[in-house]
């Protein structure tokens, strides 16, 4: 039997993304009409750059969500048909059950895999993985950041100086040392999980104790409330089956397996804790930066006479003045780490090997990308999009932030 035409399956690929269509045009009627009471974010609708780089990531964002859910994947990522190896775009299934999609939309890889399945289960590893990775990098970055930039001396020589010596390792080796399975069998980023990991609960703890010193009897109680939930979130993310480190030679258990929450697989925690540790150093530089400048301004002055803490100070007033610089950054580094976990992938390092990632996609198919194109080039194009998504939306938020 022929293959769908180019027509049909573009109009086929467009169908199945309709949930996607969907969620789109909800998220932007809701913006568009409430964009005057939504601050830094409602202000991106009144850039153009800025919609079209948002409309972008959100399109992977609710890809990587929906696939997940299997709205839009056609068939198993990791199912292999007979007679589909390295098929074209189109091509037919023989012998498809009943009920089950006809055709493989985007070609079959080198496994007989459908590779349109296959990118968009994809776009979860990366909606999994890069803003998390991002944000827990950001939380080390800050929380160390600003006391080395607002006491400066020795605190601040000690923190520049660990921060510079990470930053002098080129980032693919650091990776490759990180996640070879030598160094994993040792335990060193279950390690560097737990001690990486506890920033959010400083940050947070820090974050509401200078907000409510004042205030011990509503304090109290809401610290303890949600500095639980977050131990909890953070035993349970640091352990596997249990266990902190659970090796031939040493047991370190965490937390009752009844429990335990989630399990995170062991590969994208090491993936994950070594995405965090070479952006935080980065962060760390970027808030520094600007805690330094931002303190000689007369509102730090004006809550020093009023005598408030220099944690209020640094949380409450440094750290709001310094957003717009950060929320770019923020989505710039989001672009950075997709990259890395690509090239990652495309090494063969960290994730599982049968993983639908975009760099193992993209590693798979360049092996005969000089005789089939298909099996490489959809999740290239998906990954250089997602990064030229975050980097205009990046472009956008740093135009309106610069009107404030």
């Amino acid at each position: 039997m022929e293959p769908l035409g180019t027509v049909e399956i573009i109009w086929r690929i467009l169908w199945q993304f309709t949930p996607v269509w969907i969620a789109l045009a909800i998220l932007y009627s809701a913006s568009i009409a409430f964009k005057r009471r939504l601050g830094l974010y409602g202000k991106l609708f009144d850039s153009p750059i800025g919609m079209i780089g948002f409309a972008i990531v959100m399109f992977w964002v609710f890809t990587g969500i929906f696939g997940a859910m299997d709205l839009i994947v056609t068939h198993d990522a990791l199912a292999q048909a007979s007679g589909m190896k390295n098929k074209v775009p189109g091509t037919r299934l023989r012998g498809a059950a009943e009920g089950a999609y006809q055709w493989y939309l985007l070609g079959g890889d080198n496994l007989a895999r459908d590779v349109f399945s296959r990118m968009v289960k994809g776009a979860w590893v990366v909606v999994q993985i890069a803003p998390l990775a991002t944000l827990f990098a950001f939380m080390v970055g800050i929380t160390l950041g600003l006391p080395a930039g607002y006491y400066g001396g020795r605190l601040d020589t000690v923190l520049s100086f660990l921060a510079n010596l990470i930053l002098a390792f080129p980032v693919i080796l650091l990776f490759y040392l990180l996640v070879t399975p030598e160094i994993v069998v040792t335990g060193v980023p279950n390690y560097m999980a737990a001690v990486l990991f506890v920033f959010p609960i400083v940050f947070t703890a820090v974050l509401l104790n200078s907000r409510f010193h004042t205030q011990p009897r509503f304090r109290n109680p809401l610290l303890a409330g949600v500095l639980g939930v977050m131990i909890w979130l953070y035993l349970s993310l640091i352990s596997t089956n249990g266990y902190l480190v659970n090796t031939p030679s040493i047991s370190i258990p965490a937390l009752p397996r009844i429990v335990d929450l989630f399990d995170v697989p062991g590969g994208i925690l090491v993936v994950f804790v070594s995405v965090v540790f070479v952006n935080s150093p980065t962060v760390f530089r970027i808030v520094r930066g600007l805690t330094m400048d931002i303190k000689t301004r007369d509102y730090v002055a004006a809550a020093q006479t009023r005598g408030e803490g220099p944690w209020y100070i640094m949380l409450w007033e440094i750290l709001p003045n310094a957003r717009g610089p950060l929320i770019v950054d923020f989505c710039l580094r989001i672009g950075y780490t997709t990259i890395l976990l690509g090239t990652l992938g495309f090494f063969g390092l960290g994730l599982p090997p049968e993983s639908p990632d975009w760099g193992s996609t993209i590693n798979e198919g360049r092996k005969l990308l000089s005789i089939y194109l298909h099996p490489a080039l959809p999740p290239a194009l998906a990954l250089l999009s997602l990064v030229l998504g975050l980097n205009l939306l990046a472009d956008g938020l740093r135009e309106e932030s610069l009107k404030d």
